[in-house]
């Protein structure tokens, strides 16, 4: 498994989760623009060629229905269930529209995992996921029936000015070795744009590709993606499907509500199989590292408990789960989601792994499908 249970999640009760405004205040996430709209305000910024701000809000979803090079997409129903996915190529250049397309996907619950301008196997899922909750074909294919069905209000990039909290929040940079982590006080964020590109669900090289010219200092305004408020609802069971390499989360009645790309496991430590129900969620949680029960990291041979934050081993959620170390956890490298294994445990970017968490409690089943 990932880990030794997380400090602070005692074993068979659910630990109440910090109110939105404490867990937003956790990451600096107060006044400013947030605060008086709830996300970026739209801006017209000077015409430009290439990845611009204004090229990303009035870039037309249509023409992503006939790309120069269109990935390999999914063919079938029988392909979403049985995992068989294309492997697909992505354009050599980050397209604005499909940024847009991944912002209002994120919007409705079909989270893309980083937006970064590429298409890929996590948006195909995304789009899988939203056609699911829209009660069509779930092909995974961009169409005009399914792109009807997306709401395309409110702009897809918007301004952020930079705080002065966010610049005081950045911690010196973190080395690997888990037995100096261990020393540390915090394990937060190493840079600004590594902070916004969290905040606002962004990979980080496509924010500072987004601005080029940013000093990333107080008082600044910086481009962003306006990807929405969080959802809201309560989860009834949740699915880990390690071929999908995604996790759905249903409703009582049954509806998929949110749909997450995911690393489940990896050969070498798989994840485990059948039914397992949520235990605890812990926000922020420490880390105990124990080569004994989990596995070995360098030359640490002693149980080490690592401090909170989102650059740590589980990033900034740990969803504990009755299956002894194994639990549903958030991420310090999102970009890396679906790229690479886990110690066994289901990974999530760490936004995403905050959502869920909000929708969930102790009882709530979790179905891993192999």
């Amino acid at each position: 498994g990932c880990a030794s249970r997380p400090s602070g999640v005692p074993a068979m009760r659910y630990v109440q989760l910090l109110l939105l405004g404490t867990l937003l205040a956790s990451t600096a996430m107060t006044g400013a623009t947030i605060a008086q709209t709830g996300m970026p305000q739209a801006v017209t910024p000077p015409a430009a060629p290439g990845l611009t701000a204004e090229a990303i809000n009035a870039a037309s979803l249509e023409r992503l229905l006939h790309p120069v090079r269109r990935p390999a997409v999914i063919q079938s129903d029988a392909d979403i269930t049985t995992g068989s996915l294309p492997q697909a190529t992505p354009e050599p250049l980050r397209d604005p529209a499909m940024v847009r397309l991944q912002v209002l996907l994120d919007r409705a619950g079909a989270s893309p995992g980083v937006i970064d301008g590429f298409d890929g196997l996590n948006v195909r899922k995304a789009i899988a996921a939203f056609e699911t909750m829209q009660g069509l074909p779930a092909d995974g294919q961009l169409d005009a029936r399914m792109l009807s069905t997306l709401n395309q209000g409110g702009p897809a990039v918007g301004t952020y000015t930079i705080l002065e909290q966010d610049v005081t929040a950045i911690v010196a940079p973190l080395p690997r070795d888990y037995a100096e982590l261990a020393l540390r006080d915090s394990l937060g964020f190493q840079s600004v744009p590594e902070l916004l590109g969290e905040r606002f669900h962004m990979d980080e090289k496509f924010l500072r590709a987004l601005n080029p010219n940013a000093t990333w200092q107080a008082g600044e305004p910086v481009f962003v993606t306006a990807y929405g408020p969080d959802l809201r609802g309560k989860v009834a069971r949740i699915e880990a499907d390690k071929r999908m390499r995604q996790v759905r989360a249903y409703g009582e009645d049954g509806q998929l509500i949110a749909a997450y790309p995911a690393t489940i496991g990896s050969p070498d430590n798989p994840s485990p199989s059948g039914i397992h129900l949520v235990e605890a969620v812990a926000v922020n949680p420490t880390y105990t590292y124990n080569p004994k029960i989990n596995f070995q990291q360098g030359e640490n041979t002693k149980v080490l408990v690592l401090p909170p934050g989102p650059n740590g081993p589980v990033g900034s959620v740990w969803i504990d789960l009755s299956e002894p170390t194994f639990g549903i956890h958030g991420t310090p490298q999102p970009s890396l989601i679906d790229k690479v294994g886990s110690h066994g445990c289901v990974r999530l970017t760490n936004w995403d792994a905050r959502e869920l968490a909000r929708m969930v409690t102790a009882g709530v089943p979790v179905e891993f499908i192999d």
